[in-house]
């Protein structure tokens, strides 16, 4: 369920109705609808189980009910949830319809293990911190009274690819140890080579890691919680961000209308923020209203791994699978106005199922907001000394997570061009190794004359502070694109950029060609970036041409971006198949959403992408583009003890799909020019 903060519709002059008595089948789930569908799997299943509840959303309707929906016909209201029994250690698809009150599917899951629980990392910390193993790993540390015990922070992961006997096909985690030292800052001060598995179902460690005592560093970062440990530069001068007129969106429900942008979005317990039915107004249809061009069904992260480059024992299973494992939107921030987002910014809640299946409010998930966009378009014409400029505007759609040490803010951007750029922000604290070393070995290699690289601790990361090293990882994104340029019926074509052959058609040799080469399958649609020939990749329309002859069609232009660094032997290259291309494009299935599959944790081969990419035709299809974004990060001594944000991401940007620039409509302000104008 999304639900607008009310007090601030008061004071921004905004109108969200009422939800109706039958709602749009793409509303998120109430808090009353969450109740009864729980009431229900526990009517039907319950009478032994200890059931907990990972997952509970709303079960999208089919494209061709929403189809329907649009005739007047009624679309039944459904539930997804995955259900964990405790007591039996067994999971289970549940489908609860709403409109017959019915549990109408149950199907048991065989060696599965669901997202991880918030209870869980409480349960896993009190196991931990009774285990007599991991207190003498402490005390040989020096941390061993009441206070420092209780001070340490247990960090606890999803175990990855873990066998341990005794407890095959258990529910496993993995644990390692921060020392706080009485401040806030919970990763500073890591405690090296201990790691600690402990068996859920029987409450018990059944594994335990000391690599070796390494001292914790005494300098583990400033406490940047604690005002006093820093020192402040001065305050700024105000910076405004104000509509004293009030916003230029609308919102019902959860549907946006923006300039000529409609779309839905809904906070996704798994996925975190989803954008639906996204089109764009062009023209009028028959009834002289403005006529909505389709240009996305969904668009989402479908997952995300971040390996860990060091070879350590302590390290190497490192691989978290932040959407797959823990949920980008069951870890959503309560947003600030002025701090995460604008001070103009709209906020609205979002409500999940919590673990026993109780509503659980999130407050202020989401913020709408406009925001300035530099120059739309402009031209000074020298012979009339004339201008025109236009200043851009966009809205963006944001969100922010946090998975344990770092921070996601997810960001969908919709510009008055018709461009739809995704970003992602990343910031937080990197994940730290303590170490011996006081000074960079690389640099001393370097003024020693040799080649600047290091052995040991600091061969596979960066030491930024005294006695730490942050190694080196990835952040390994899937984007979900389940286009509908104009409709269902879309193609694929790659697009690059050649020298044309020299000779007498190029007597210069400065001519190249813009080449499209068509992606007829989805064999041949798994794809790469190439620098040399500018690639990119075209969902197009070829029954809808503009009035020049060009194909409807949305083009993908990557931002930044680079390949895996971890081997396909890896875990996480068996784990994460979808990693290996930057491109890829399957036909339409309701139920391929997640691109490492539904249930990537405690599996050690990869489901998902590589099984959903067959050999199935693409051509006038309903075709879904996924788009790996890797963010690469060699830390610096600069990102401790908190890093500024990195920004990554790419647009889809409309190529055929109008005859001409689409922002010539947009006014010019009416603000006064500056006075030497």
């Amino acid at each position: 369920m999304i639900r607008v903060c009310l007090p601030l519709l008061l004071i921004m002059g905004l109108t969200t109705l009422a939800p109706a008595a039958a709602p749009h089948p793409l509303t998120p789930l109430t808090a009353d609808e969450i109740t009864q569908a729980v009431a229900i799997i526990r009517r039907e299943q319950q009478p032994a189980g200890d059931f907990r509840f990972p997952v509970l959303n709303l079960h999208e309707p089919t494209k061709d009910e929403l189809q329907r929906f649009a005739t007047g016909e009624k679309v039944p209201r459904r539930v997804f949830a995955v259900v964990l029994d405790r007591n039996t250690q067994r999971s289970f698809e549940a489908t609860v319809d709403l409109t017959s009150q019915k549990l109408v599917q149950w199907n048991a899951l065989p060696n599965v293990h669901p997202l991880v629980l918030s209870a869980e990392y409480i349960e896993v910390a009190d196991i931990v911190r009774a285990d007599p193993q991991w207190l003498a790993a402490m005390k040989k540390r020096g941390i061993d009274t009441e206070k420092e015990i209780e001070e340490v922070n247990l960090d606890c992961w999803a175990p990855g690819v873990l066998e341990v006997k005794g407890s095959e096909g258990a529910r496993l985690m993995r644990v390692i140890s921060f020392q706080r030292a009485g401040g806030i800052n919970a990763y500073g001060r890591p405690i090296e080579g201990v790691v600690v598995a402990v068996d859920i179902d029987k409450k018990k460690v059944v594994q335990f890691i000391d690599t070796g005592v390494v001292p914790i560093s005494a300098d583990g970062g400033t406490d940047f919680f604690q005002e006093e440990e820093v020192s402040e530069r001065p305050q700024p001068k105000r910076l405004v961000v104000s509509q004293p007129d009030g916003v230029d969106f609308t919102v019902n429900g959860n549907e946006v209308r923006w300039q000529k942008w409609r779309f839905r979005f809904q906070m996704h317990a798994r996925e975190g923020l989803v954008l639906h039915t996204v089109g764009y107004e062009d023209g009028l249809d028959e009834q002289r209203q403005p006529k909505v061009r389709s240009i996305l069904h969904r668009a989402s992260i479908a997952e995300m791994v971040v390996p860990y480059g060091d070879a350590s024992a302590a390290w190497n299973w490192r691989s978290a699978f932040d959407q797959g494992e823990y949920g980008l939107g069951k870890t959503c921030n309560r947003l600030s106005k002025g701090h995460d987002v604008p001070a103009n910014a709209q906020l609205f809640d979002a409500v999940f199922a919590d673990d026993l299946g109780k509503p659980d409010v999130r407050e202020r998930a989401v913020a709408i907001y406009e925001q300035d966009g530099g120059i739309l378009w402009k031209h000074y014409d020298e012979t009339s000394s004339k201008v025109e400029t236009r200043r851009a505007r966009q809205l963006a759609v944001t969100s922010v997570t946090t998975v344990g040490n770092y921070d996601y803010c997810v960001n969908w951007i919709f510009h008055q061009d018709g461009t739809l750029e995704a970003r992602v922000d990343l910031t937080g604290i990197l994940l730290a190794k303590g170490v011996t070393p006081q000074l960079c070995e690389k640099c001393a290699a370097a003024a020693a004359g040799k080649i600047a690289v290091a052995t040991g601790d600091q061969r596979y990361g960066t030491l930024v502070s005294k006695s730490i090293v942050a190694p080196n990882h990835q952040h390994i994104f899937s984007f979900r694109l389940d286009f509908d340029v104009d409709g269902r019926e879309n193609s694929v074509v790659e697009t690059s950029v050649k020298p044309a052959p020299v000779g007498e058609a190029n007597p210069a040799s400065n001519a190249f060609i813009h080449i499209e080469t068509p992606l007829k399958t989805e064999a041949i649609a798994r794809r790469d970036l190439n620098l040399l020939e500018h690639r990119r990749w075209k969902i197009f329309n070829s029954s809808k041409p503009n009035s020049l002859g060009h194909f409807a069609g949305y083009l993908l232009e990557p931002g930044a971006n680079c390949v895996p660094k971890v081997s396909e032997k890896s875990t996480t290259g068996q784990r994460a198949g979808y990693i290996n291309h930057h491109f890829w494009a399957t036909r339409h299935k309701d139920n391929e959403l997640h691109s490492a599959g539904d249930y990537p944790r405690q599996r050690g081969t990869s489901d998902g992408l590589p099984l959903w990419s067959g050999d199935e035709s693409l051509e006038q299809q309903d075709v879904v583009a996924w788009y790996t974004m890797t963010v690469t990060h060699v830390p610096r001594a600069e990102e401790w003890p908190v890093m500024s944000a990195t920004r990554a991401g790419f647009s889809l940007v409309p190529s055929g799909f109008f005859t001409r620039n689409p922002a010539l409509d947009v006014p010019a302000e009416t603000a006064p020019r500056a006075a030497e104008e």
